[in-house]
């Protein structure tokens, strides 16, 4: 699993494109836009929202028997089932399959799971050409950088920016419509799909009862991946199951209309056996791939990250996301998801500024399909952080700031003393040199004090020299 970098560091240059900001945000307000709509005519859409996280929390209390009753359906249906405890264990699994069939090359649906295993690589590594086949997923690919979006990994980028990279790339003219470069791509594609002799996708839900895997998408590039290729691998987050069919429903209407603001998307495919591929059947694998999940589940206070539907709109409605884009956070998820994830997978260590890359307005709850507690999580994980640093400095000035204002005497010394100290504070020399200030100055000056104390202002001011009428 790819490591995050340096958040402060990596999103300093980010914060400074203002190109950035204005493809993000266009993308992210239009998405943003489309969902407060189809919400807006969906009259049980809150109660809908309940019920979805109600059976989360039904199917993770429950998660080894559903894991075991999908095992046993998919089994029956004819699939063989693996199971990976980390990256690398599912990284071995899936090359070995691909080994034992002499596979040159490879078709991916989209797939963040195959992102978070690094997957890619250990298949290029083997000599085995791999395509991404979701186009923003493809654009990215030949620009050779990561997704940057969960749901629209291309978001940073220009339409005039993947013409010339296709130019660049697929020897293609310099297009200036979004269907001619959409059609290149599909010429591109089309004869990798029809050489590809392994197909790989992510799994949004899987059903125990029946052993059905459904995959969600809105190109089509998914049913190719999963019904052209001999064989195919699908590769399952062991939180992704839920119990029965009819539990399927409510996730159905809300993960479209939380991600794209449709309706229902485009393609929407049910698995439950291999495909029939002449007069043969296709070789179907199921991955089972805890890597983390496990130890999250164990933890009451962080269960609930588990519940995510991977639709991004936490994403589209974070101001912090907006400003940086999904590169900085150097995840395969970015955004409030990401920030709660990554050090949850990955590590308090190697993740400890992510947490703080939030400015806790909750936003990212208030449009989350299954409604999870993202401020609660950041809050608990930034303690956690807070506790293993084991900064008595930082704790000092937050202790003796709760004090003061919590004390009437303290507060009137301290304002005072405020007042005495302002000019020397605005030096940036000084400033920078104070108790946890030395960020928060790079990009801030420090507020001004008022003339007057609002207790001083007297019962009958207005606060600007005049009178209540």
């Amino acid at each position: 699993m790819p490591s995050p970098a340096d958040f402060l560091a990596s999103s300093k240059s980010s914060v400074a494109d203002e190109r950035l900001h204005r493809a993000i945000d266009t993308a992210a307000h239009r998405f943003l836009d489309t969902r407060a709509e189809v919400f807006a005519g969906f009259p049980n859409g809150e109660a809908l929202r309940q019920r979805a996280r109600a059976l989360k929390e039904q199917s993770l209390a429950r998660l080894d028997e559903c894991l075991e009753a999908l095992q046993a359906a998919l089994e029956k249906n004819g699939a063989t089932v693996h199971w990976a405890r980390d990256s690398a264990e599912a990284r071995r699994i899936v090359s070995a399959i691909a080994a034992e069939n002499r596979v040159s090359v490879v078709v991916k649906g989209k797939s963040m799971l195959a992102e978070e295993i690094e997957l890619n690589e250990a298949l290029e590594a083997s000599g085995i050409e791999v395509v991404e086949t979701d186009l923003g997923e493809y654009v990215v690919q030949l620009a050779g950088e990561r997704p940057s979006h969960i749901i629209t990994p291309a978001i940073h980028k220009s339409q005039q920016e993947i013409a010339l990279l296709f130019h660049r790339r697929l020897g293609s003219p310099i297009y200036t419509q979004a269907e001619e470069i959409a059609a290149e791509a599909r010429r591109a594609l089309r004869e990798k799909f029809l050489r590809a002799e392994m197909g790989v996708t992510g799994v949004n839900f899987a059903v125990a009862e029946t052993g059905t895997l459904v995959v969600i998408e809105n190109e089509g590039n998914g049913r190719m991946a999963t019904t052209i290729p001999p064989v195919y691998v699908a590769l399952l987050g062991i939180e992704k199951v839920i119990p029965s069919l009819r539990d399927l429903a409510p996730f159905l209407d809300l993960l479209p209309r939380s991600a794209t603001g449709q309706k229902l998307t485009a393609y929407t495919s049910l698995i439950s056996a291999p495909a029939q591929l002449g007069n043969r059947k296709q070789e179907m694998h199921v991955v089972f791939i805890d890597n983390g999940r496990s130890r999250i589940l164990a933890d009451p206070a962080m269960r609930e990250v588990l519940f995510c539907l991977r639709c991004g709109a936490c994403l589209n409605a974070c101001p912090v996301y907006r400003k940086v884009g999904g590169h900085a956070y150097g995840y395969p998820y970015p955004g409030p998801i990401g920030a709660v994830l990554a050090p949850n997978l990955a590590g308090l260590d190697t993740a400890s500024d992510l947490p703080f890359a939030s400015t806790l307005c909750g936003a990212c709850r208030d449009v989350c399909p299954v409604k999870i507690e993202f401020p609660t999580l950041l809050l608990e994980l930034r303690r956690r952080i807070a506790t293993a640093r084991g900064k008595r400095s930082e704790r000092a000035v937050v202790r003796a700031w709760s004090k003061t204002v919590s004390s009437p005497l303290l507060y009137r010394l301290a304002s005072r003393l405020a007042r005495l100290c302002e000019p020397a504070l605005r030096w940036p020399a000084i400033a920078r040199r104070l108790p946890l200030a030395r960020s928060w100055y790079e990009v801030r000056e420090l507020p001004r004090l008022a003339k007057r104390r609002f207790s001083e202002r007297g019962p009958e001011g207005d606060g600007r020299g005049g009178k209540r009428t």
